[in-house]
């Protein structure tokens, strides 16, 4: 939208960024059978440009599974609003925690990685 942009029409960063995180948490979510808050967003870059109307897909890979974490690497295409090009606009990483009813960390299940795409090395 347009409260979303710089003065020369380009969707800021940041909110790329909250997007970007979305995505992950959804997936981190998903994998963890549960509540995964971020903790750390990391490496980002912004290689291309998004203007207001255009459509945006974030996808997303899990690199890597801790005791509690997952890491997570996002990427966000632009495709223009009237025609099918696309552009990447950012990446970047993502660490999320897992959390238990309590409010502390947790383990990820055991049955957990049975989610992930067979050819990661999620060790």
């Amino acid at each position: 939208m347009p409260a979303d942009t710089n003065p020369y029409g380009g969707v800021f960063g940041g909110w790329l960024m909250a997007q970007m995180a979305l995505g992950a948490g959804s997936l981190a979510s998903r994998v963890g059978q549960g509540k995964a808050v971020v903790v750390s967003a990391t490496d980002f870059a912004f290689p291309g440009a998004m203007a207001v109307g255009d459509e945006l897909s974030v996808y997303c890979d899990v690199l890597a599974t801790g005791t509690t974490s997952l890491t997570i690497a996002a990427e966000a295409i632009a495709r223009e609003r009237n025609g099918e090009a696309t552009t990447m606009v950012a990446k970047g990483t993502f660490k999320f925690v897992l959390i238990g009813e309590d409010g502390r960390p947790r383990a990820i299940a055991a049955n957990a990685t049975l989610l992930l795409p067979k050819d990661k090395d999620n060790g």
